[in-house]
């Protein structure tokens, strides 16, 4: 059953990693009603704004900063509006919803979040690989270089790579010789396998495939410096072992 929405609150909703297909049946539906959608920039594939009706106000948040962002979501609401925020991949990565709420609590305006699929997920589906591989990886990082964003001295490339399991590395493609050299300089061995998804599941999507030894290189002449993941990891190699839960021995439990 299809919820009733509230207008008094602000929608956050993920629009997924590009193809405008993989957003949420929830976050459509939502894009057809909303009179007020404020879209994050070049981040969010145009054809999404499609789905909205032809009245919706569109506005784009790359040229403003959060109190205007703020003042376009207040103002909705106050008209009696449905407002959606539209943010890339999925708002728990990297989405700033928290600073948005924060300023808008300040108004008594409430918000819900409308989960969507991030972009180190259709990275995967464009390899067609799984982070984790039995007996290769069952863990995955996700994680970001610092840069103009600090990140805790606990969770740097380096202290990370001692573990050696599969990494997702957002935001770093322009740094990714600094990136390489901190893995190897963490743990991981020099032929580790890596792959750049540069602009998952857009129809300009690019793939590049190399080991932690040249991928600097291969990207750098690609021209690839930002909308583009780094992952690392055994997973992307030839070592796999098939998983227990389809062994005809096995029990059906968590079939």
């Amino acid at each position: 059953m299809t919820e009733t929405l509230d207008k008094s609150k602000v929608y956050f909703v993920g629009a997924g990693p590009g193809d405008p297909e993989l957003i949420t049946l929830k976050g459509y539906r939502l894009l057809q009603q909303a009179d007020v959608v404020i879209y994050a920039g070049s981040l969010i594939n145009p054809a999404l704004l499609d789905y909205c009706k032809p009245e919706a106000e569109c506005h784009d948040s790359a040229y403003l900063h959060l109190q205007q962002i703020i003042q376009l979501m207040v103002d909705g609401i106050h008209h009696n509006k449905l407002v959606v925020r539209l943010q890339t991949g999925d708002l728990s990565l990297y989405g700033s919803v928290r600073e948005q709420g924060e300023e808008l609590a300040k108004q008594q305006i409430g918000f819900r979040c409308i989960a969507g699929v991030s972009s180190f997920l259709g990275a995967a589906a464009e390899l067609g690989v799984e982070y984790t591989v039995p007996e290769v990886s069952q863990s995955l990082i996700i994680t970001r270089m610092a840069g103009r964003t600090p990140t805790p001295e606990l969770e740097s490339l380096i202290r990370f790579a001692g573990h050696q399991t599969s990494m997702a590395i957002f935001l770093s493609v322009q740094g990714i010789g600094a990136v390489a050299e901190q893995l190897v300089q963490g743990g991981y061995p020099t032929e580790t396998p890596v792959s750049v998804v540069y602009k998952a599941t857009w129809p300009d999507c690019q793939i590049l495939k190399g080991t932690l030894a040249d991928i600097a290189q291969t990207v750098t002449d690609a021209g690839i410096q930002k909308t583009a993941l780094i992952l690392v990891g055994r997973f992307l190699g030839e070592e796999y072992h098939y998983s227990k839960l389809y062994d005809a021995a096995f029990s059906h439990e968590y079939r």
